[in-house]
């Protein structure tokens, strides 16, 4: 019997050491208003700020306390899903509707908080060739968004009620998937309230340990990467057309977050070979040579914020070969990845831009050895 009464016990302590080891998921909503104004980046959309747009933003935020070991080395930030409500103050830009996901990190004892979200947004009243030819900034009714801001905040003042403070920028364009594409951006100022659920159970912050950073560092690894995607020159009507990317690069792990790359990218964008027509024809002023190379070649270098299998990344890259002279002979990336099976295997979807100008949202797989 005594056998039996220990093997309860030792049962008993194994479930209550197993709970305590269970990951808690502390959550938090924010609401927020915002009213700001339109940024005149391009004079093509002058004639769209007629106004001070405003809106909502609601933020569903998984507070995390350090059960993994990346949550205590970047001090503890938040994640979540963000939805967003636009007026645009413009009736040609109607309103818009975003859904994000969102990071956040904290600084100066967790009272300036500084978040990036990307996702995806529906405009209500996008570039229409007879009904709405005036909004020439978006030529699709779904859009890509990024919203960046910073904000003052002061959590829990009572009974897990918070307030907040702050500026930020929401950016809208479809990254020439459909033309026209002059997006927009908004400069906000917002205020707004949250809400700590079960403020009194948050568990107590855990720090992984003094080790450095760079007990992480890998040697020299070679990736290679394909991409692709559809997308359509900046003149109405030429279409949309598929591209192909190939990537590849070497990278050093130097520490916990950080990985540098360098490498070269072969681009074949099939939308060039219609614009090279076009203007060939239409501009026979730039003496364009019949059968034009469409081809791109870059090379780059780049870096990744590691946030234990998914990385930010970053790249800026130069043209080397470089027929055509499409927008600027330097291009970047950025973009998110998530990695795959002890990191042999990754998916990446970033933007490739000429700086603020956006060529197209691409799409890859990759592997890396």
């Amino acid at each position: 019997m005594k056998y039996l009464f220990s093997l309860i016990a030792v049962c008993m302590v194994g479930t209550i050491l197993q709970a305590q080891q269970n990951e808690l998921k502390p959550v938090s909503i924010d609401v927020s208003t915002f009213y700001g104004s339109i940024l005149e980046h391009n004079p093509d959309i002058s004639h769209l700020i007629t106004g001070h747009p405003r809106g909502l933003v609601i933020s569903y935020n998984r507070k995390t306390y350090g059960y993994n070991e990346w949550e205590s080395r970047y001090n503890f930030p938040d994640w979540g899903f963000t939805f967003t409500y636009q007026d645009m103050q413009n009736p040609y830009l109607g309103q818009n509707f975003g859904l994000y996901g969102h990071f956040n990190w904290y600084f100066l004892n967790r009272m300036l908080r500084v978040g990036v979200a990307q996702g995806v947004a529906y405009a209500s009243n996008p570039y229409d060739p007879e009904t709405n030819f005036q909004n020439n900034a978006y030529g699709s009714t779904l859009l890509s968004t990024t919203l960046l801001k910073g904000e003052i905040v002061k959590e829990n003042i009572y009974k897990g009620l918070g307030a907040h403070l702050g500026m930020g920028v929401i950016h809208y364009s479809n990254a020439n998937l459909k033309a026209p594409n002059n997006s927009t951006n908004t400069f906000y100022f917002s205020a707004g309230l949250s809400y700590q659920f079960n403020e009194v159970g948050f568990p107590a912050r855990i720090s992984h340990g003094t080790w450095p950073s760079k007990f992480y560092a890998e040697r020299i690894k070679y990736n290679a990467v394909f991409r692709t995607g559809i997308n359509e020159a900046d003149v109405n009507g030429l279409g949309q057309y598929p591209f192909y990317v190939f990537s590849f690069f070497a990278d050093k792990r130097i520490n916990y977050k950080s990985t540098l790359q360098a490498g070269v990218d072969f681009f074949f964008s099939n939308f060039l070979i219609h614009l090279i027509n076009y203007r060939r024809i239409a501009f026979p002023g730039d003496n364009l040579e019949e059968g034009l190379d469409y081809r791109r070649i870059g090379v780059f270098v780049g870096h990744e914020l590691r946030f234990n299998r998914i990385a930010f990344i970053s790249q800026l890259g130069y043209y080397v070969y470089w027929p055509y002279e499409f927008e600027k002979q330097i291009y970047n990336r950025l973009g998110i990845k998530r990695y795959f099976f002890n990191d042999r295997f990754f998916g990446v979807v970033n933007v490739k831009s000429h700086w603020a100008k956006a060529e197209a949202v691409e799409f890859g797989i990759g592997v890396r050895i």
